[in-house]
């Protein structure tokens, strides 16, 4: 009996071993597993910015009277405005973009050329606009019919036939539901243009399209769907009164009510003298600047102040960060140019800043009261001459 206990107690003291030693391999395997490591949530990677950049120019009224096309004729017949801008092509050159106020229909001289008060002007007015950097033309003035429709018409396929985009004016329905759109440096730029009448000669029934009013329910209608197809909207407008030499208060209205359609860049046109630029800013916040009037830059108007016009540009910005793009205007720059001639002859067009005694008296003084005046909304408005 007592070596049965013994076998038994042997038995049980080896079963009670094998246990522990089973539970102390179990606590090693433990230790040994290898921990395991918490995911960190890092940040994402930021993207570059896209920034792009487009200066956008535009030079006052381009008003041919007889003795400026008479100054151009060559002896053939033909006419050549070239020279008329030699000694500021470089100047004009500088804008990516830049737009010019063509004041009178160049409805060739198949039709007869034509001076004040109803125009009509060579088709090489368009051709010297091309060559001295010229990008684009608006039309819409009170001077868009005063020879009629076949003038407009004229007028318009020979901007085609150079391939010089226009806006203001059109041939049909058709062209003027074709809102002009310039791509540069990945920036769209819209243009429209319209002007506050015609001098009284009314517009042919049904032929609306040639040429665009002034009329507050089809801008907002035009300026949205120019918002939908282009990051950049430019209205020009014919405006204001004549020979003012600050902006009158429906001009400032209307300036006021683009900025709220979301009209970055307005050119205003007509006065024939300059006006002062301004910033504003529309119903959203959003900042838009209006060049009130940039006077005359090629006419035979005889006053000191008629006779000085000028180029303005204002930068254009634009930043894509990933699905979110915003423009900015930045930089505005004055040019201010006087229009000489002598006895009729030997028109150009010149830098005020550079003009020498002999072309004009006081001429300094000029530049100087000019450049104070065209700062009276914008202090910080620098001469684009300026600029390296």
């Amino acid at each position: 009996m007592r070596k049965i206990l013994i076998v038994l107690l042997i038995c049980l003291l080896a079963l009670m071993s094998a246990c522990t030693k089973n539970n102390h391999k179990e606590v090693k395997l433990k230790e040994n597993k290898p921990k395991q490591v918490k995911e960190q949530n890092l940040p994402p990677e930021k993207t570059n910015p896209i920034v792009s950049k487009v200066t956008v120019g535009a030079v006052g009224d381009i008003l041919i009277h007889n003795e400026v096309y008479e100054d151009a004729r060559l002896p053939n017949g033909a006419y050549n405005f070239n020279k008329m801008f030699d000694e500021v092509r470089k100047t004009m050159e500088m804008p990516d973009i830049l737009v010019a106020n063509q004041e009178t229909m160049i409805g060739g001289k198949v039709y007869g050329l034509s001076t004040y008060p109803t125009f009509n002007s060579p088709y090489e007015v368009g051709d010297a606009l091309k060559g001295a950097g010229v990008d684009f033309v608006t039309l819409a003035n009170n001077h868009a019919l005063d020879r009629g429709e076949k003038i407009i018409q004229s007028a318009l396929s020979h901007w085609d036939s150079i391939h010089m985009p226009y806006t203001g004016a059109f041939k049909s329905i058709a062209d003027h539901d074709q809102i002009r759109v310039l791509n540069k440096n990945n920036i769209r730029f819209s243009f429209l243009a319209y002007t506050f009448g015609t001098n009284g000669i009314p517009v042919p029934k049904g032929k609306e399209y040639l040429v665009n009013m002034i009329d507050l329910t089809k801008i907002r209608r035009d300026v949205e769907k120019a918002k939908g197809i282009s990051d950049v909207v430019v209205v020009a407008m014919h405006w204001g009164t004549e020979y003012e030499r600050f902006p009158n208060k429906t001009q400032m209205n209307l300036a006021k009510q683009l900025a709220d359609l979301g009209v970055q860049i307005i050119i205003g046109n007509h006065p024939h003298v300059l006006q002062p630029p301004a910033w504003i800013t529309g119903i959203t916040g959003n900042q838009s600047i209006v060049f009130y009037s940039l006077g005359n830059f090629l006419s035979a108007q005889d006053e000191i102040y008629e006779l000085i016009g000028g180029l303005a540009t204002i930068d254009v910005i634009k930043t894509k960060m990933d699905h979110e793009e915003k423009i900015e205007l930045t930089n505005p720059r004055f040019f201010p140019t006087y229009n000489y001639y002598k006895d009729n002859r030997n028109f150009k067009i010149m830098s005020l800043q550079n003009i020498n005694h002999v072309n004009l008296k006081n001429g300094q003084e000029r530049y100087n009261e000019i450049m104070t005046h065209m700062r009276s909304y914008i202090k910080d408005l620098s001469n684009l001459q300026e600029v390296k």
